[in-house]
C-alpha cells in the first residue's frame, strides 16, 4: 500500500521552495504526495486530507507561527472527526517541540534534516 501524504503551507509564509524540496523527497520514496500550495488555513487543510484520503499531513512551517497553527490543523482534523497524523518541519526551536507533540503533533523535522530524515519521520507518523 502506497503511503499518501498531503503537504501543505498554512498562514501567510510564501516560502515554498523548501516544501517543494519534501515533496520531492517523499515522492521518491514511494509516496503518493498531494502538494495544496500556499496561504491554506487549518480548515483547508484538513477538508483536503479527508478528500484526498491521505495517511499523514506534513505541514511547512517558517513563518514562526508553528505554536498557533499547527495545533488548529490537529484540531481541524479531529473537529472531522479523521485522527491524521500531522508532522511539521521547518524552523521550530527545540524549545517549541514539547509543546507541540503536547498538542498532537506526531512528529517534528528540524533545519538540516537529511532526506532519510525526512522519509522517517513521516513513516513512523504512519505506524504510530
Amino acid at each position: 500500500m502506497t503511503t499518501r501524504v498531503l503537504v501543505a503551507k498554512v498562514g501567510l509564509d510564501g516560502h515554498d521552495r523548501g516544501i517543494k524540496v519534501v515533496a520531492r523527497i517523499l515522492r521518491d520514496a514511494g509516496m503518493e504526495v498531494i502538494y495544496t500550495g500556499l496561504f491554506q488555513t487549518p480548515e483547508t487543510v484538513a477538508s483536503a486530507a479527508l478528500d484526498e484520503d491521505v495517511d499523514v499531513v506534513g505541514l511547512s512551517m517558517l513563518s514562526g507561527a508553528h505554536m498557533t497553527l499547527a495545533p488548529l490543523v490537529v484540531e481541524a482534523l479531529r473537529a472531522k472527526g479523521v485522527d491524521i497524523p500531522v508532522v511539521v518541519g521547518g524552523i521550530v526551536p527545540n524549545q517549541d517541540v514539547p509543546e507541540l507533540l503536547e498538542a498532537g503533533v506526531a512528529g517534528v523535522i528540524g533545519p538540516g534534516a537529511t532526506a532519510e530524515e525526512v522519509v522517517a519521520a513521516v513513516q513512523l507518523a504512519v505506524v504510530n
